[in-house]
């Protein structure tokens, strides 16, 4: 049976051609040009580098393509004809992605490389993560590798129904762990991004706390402020943390309890107030004064393991509190002038 010579779809008639790609058992021959295939792939170049020093004669070098379909084979040059995933080879890209991803891994392709893990990623499913998973493994393909990790960790109770996870159990244990411990960490991860963001919730809300209690005590607001000054007469524009406040001060200068957890509440954050403030000499916040002073004689007498997770607790609030002038001062530079 005479063998079939097919020029790739962007190259037309193949006029000039001289390369012949093989496909799987040499049944199909797809003529190309040396100059676009060696300046596609450096693998191919050093192919043909050799081959065609080798066939001079006959003008013509002869490279073979196996592992794959000899449509695949064909979607592959024409692919490197295209230089990109263009509208044209989108057909292509959905009907070989797999197998056009080996190829260009093989052939060290990595734009080809690219477009591959985005089209089979698009398409990924709980049925086919598996053995896609373990094809980005084989394939050295880290963002594939990436989005397959994140559907299982999404969707694991569904992959563990599917026959490619049971046949995974049953024949690569190792393989199974490996996902195993990968889900473990990324768990990990998740759980400590949310606890720094909590932590970081936290010492904004104390840093906003802190402005309050100086407004408060310095300026007066709705209920509350320095003697001799009247209240406030409009709404303040942190209304939930100034109204939170000026409650447990109201609480605080009326209960006689010995053990009350708001006026502990309060305790700590007029002492988070004076660790905080930078007047030298008179600060109208309550107990400020004292409180500083109790602060120098016990970093004096040096302290214990508390003071280290309070002073960590100051640098935090601290941090905040900077970190929320400059988005504030930012917030003002970009609003428009009148």
């Amino acid at each position: 049976m005479p063998e079939m010579c097919e020029a790739p779809r962007v190259d037309g008639c193949g006029a000039g051609a001289d390369v012949d790609v093989v496909t799987t058992g040499g049944r199909r021959k797809i003529a190309a040009h040396s100059s676009v295939l060696a300046s596609a792939s450096p693998v191919l170049g050093s192919i043909l580098e050799r081959r065609l020093q080798k066939d001079r004669a006959s003008g013509k070098a002869v490279i073979r393509i196996r592992g794959v379909t000899d449509d695949a084979a064909a979607a592959f040059v024409r692919l490197l004809y295209a230089g990109r995933c263009s509208d044209e080879a989108e057909e292509d890209m959905e009907e070989y992605a797999v197998q056009v991803l080996v190829l260009a891994h093989a052939y060290q392709v990595p734009w080809l490389k690219r477009s591959c893990e985005g089209a089979i990623g698009a398409r990924l499913t709980a049925d086919s993560v598996v053995d896609v998973l373990q094809l980005a493994s084989l394939c050295d393909a880290p963002r594939l590798h990436l989005r397959c990790t994140r559907l299982l960790a999404k969707e694991f109770a569904a992959v563990e129904r599917t026959e490619a996870w049971r046949f995974l159990q049953e024949n690569d244990p190792w393989q199974e762990l490996d996902i195993l411990q990968r889900l473990h960490e990324a768990d990990l991860r998740r759980r400590k991004w949310r606890r720094k963001r909590a932590e970081q919730r936290v010492y904004m809300e104390l840093s906003e706390a802190m402005d309050c209690l100086a407004h408060i005590c310095t300026e007066g607001c709705t209920e509350v402020g320095p003697a001799g000054r009247a209240p406030a007469a409009s709404p303040c524009p942190r209304y939930a943390t100034c109204r939170g406040l000026q409650l447990l001060i109201l609480h605080f200068s009326k209960c006689h309890r010995k053990s009350c957890a708001r006026c502990q509440r309060t305790w700590q954050l007029l002492r988070l107030h004076a660790a905080l403030c930078d007047h030298p000499d008179r600060c109208n916040t309550p107990l400020c004064m004292r409180f500083k002073q109790e602060e120098q004689e016990r970093v004096a007498a040096k302290a214990g393991d508390d003071d280290d997770k309070w002073g960590l607790l100051v640098k935090k609030v601290k941090a905040a509190m900077v970190f929320s002038s400059l988005a504030n001062r930012k917030q003002m530079d970009s609003s428009p002038q009148c």
